[in-house]
């Protein structure tokens, strides 16, 4: 009937993951009843031509409020007047973890090696509609929809070819090498979202968030490899050596410690037995001496009584007892000497024992030596 509305609520019947959705009515009603969700914003669109624009809210059709469409209105009819446009949601709210990807690798020259690399990258953005009436007019024109892959879609070629640019500029500027640009994600990604920022806003779109996640390297290229192999090497070789070095320190450090415990422990020992270290190189000395290590050879007589001079203290009744067997014939006229070599041996055996026993046995012993020449 001509009377009645054409469309009493008109409303948003898209789903969240839409920038823009057209609602389907064209002929519109004054007095018909508009609703607009939070983060959202209706623009009538009329001949190519933004007209007005609603918030958030429940709103009445009518000439006050409609300015701009009011210019185009039909005749009245029956108190209401009729009018034909097109009408658009648009949903202001950021729409996260929109993936981008280049569509061919990024050419350049290595910047810490020189050598010529293609790369791919990829990763996520989130975009919020800033300019409502600058989106419609640039990118939606007669479209019903635009989604986030529409809206992907149409902004690929731009977002492709500054991509591209930016991050290839950005790696040489900064002299960013490609074995070590996954620590440098965060940085890319920030400057890249710097550059793309401006482009974007021409588009009436805020880039709210630009993330990198992937480098994409040409692993299976030879040079790639070998440069990646003399890479590794850089650094292997020298913490294979840091490595070494600090085992060597730590092995000496061991033998070290080692050997304080094993002195630590024979010190225990000769305070227990009630000696000490001097007492027990003297009897080291008298034990080679009882055993005639250095019998006929007569240059080493005066080391040997050197070395056994210094033995006293708890030593001195005991190195009578190991060189008595020594000395034999001097101590014991019953046992046979050989002649003229056990008789220097005898005295140089007794010479040992000068100090260590009283003058009166040493004087005795010693006549009774020399009276067998």
């Amino acid at each position: 009937m001509p009377n009645e509305p054409l469309t009493r609520v008109i409303k948003y019947e898209g789903d969240n993951s839409t920038f823009v959705w057209k609602h389907p009515t064209e002929d519109f009603n004054t007095g018909a009843q508009l609703i607009v969700h939070e983060s959202q914003e209706a623009i009538f669109f009329l001949n190519g031509q933004a007209l007005d624009l609603f918030g958030a809210g429940r709103h009445t059709l009518e000439t006050q409020n409609m300015p701009l469409v009011g210019k185009f209105f039909n005749r009245p009819t029956g108190g209401k007047t009729p009018f034909h446009c097109e009408l658009y949601f648009i949903n202001k709210v950021e729409q996260l973890a929109i993936k981008w990807g280049t569509d061919s690798k990024v050419e350049y020259v290595e910047p810490a090696y020189g050598f010529p690399l293609k790369i791919g990258a990829s990763g996520e953005m989130s975009l919020r509609v800033e300019n409502a009436r600058q989106l419609l007019v640039k990118i939606v024109g007669t479209e019903r929809v635009l989604s986030q892959d529409g809206l992907a879609r149409l902004f690929r070629a731009f977002l492709m070819t500054r991509i591209k640019t930016y991050l290839a500029t950005l790696i040489k500027a900064e002299k960013i090498n490609i074995f070590e640009i996954d620590e440098h994600l965060i940085r890319v990604s920030d400057e890249l979202k710097n550059q793309l920022t401006p482009d974007f806003v021409d588009y009436g779109i805020a880039l709210e968030r630009f993330f990198v996640t992937t480098i994409v390297k040409p692993e299976e290229d030879s040079q790639y490899k070998r440069f990646k192999d003399l890479h590794f090497r850089q650094f292997a070789d020298v913490k294979e050596a840091q490595l070494r070095q600090q085992v060597g320190v730590i092995e000496q450090q061991t033998e070290a410690q080692r050997m304080v415990i094993e002195a630590q422990a024979a010190a225990q020992k000769r305070a227990l037995e009630g000696y000490s270290y001097q007492d027990e190189r003297g009897f080291d000395v008298a034990e080679r001496v009882a055993s005639n290590e250095a019998v006929g050879q007569m240059t080493n007589l005066g080391v040997g009584m050197g070395m056994i001079a210094g033995v006293g203290g708890t030593v001195g009744g005991a190195v009578g007892g190991m060189v008595s067997n020594a000395i034999g014939g001097a101590m014991n006229p019953q046992q046979p000497q050989p002649a003229t070599v056990d008789i220097a041996s005898r005295i140089a055996n007794l010479e040992l024992l000068k100090g260590k026993i009283s003058d009166e046995l040493y004087n005795t012993k010693m006549q009774e030596i020399l009276a067998e020449i």
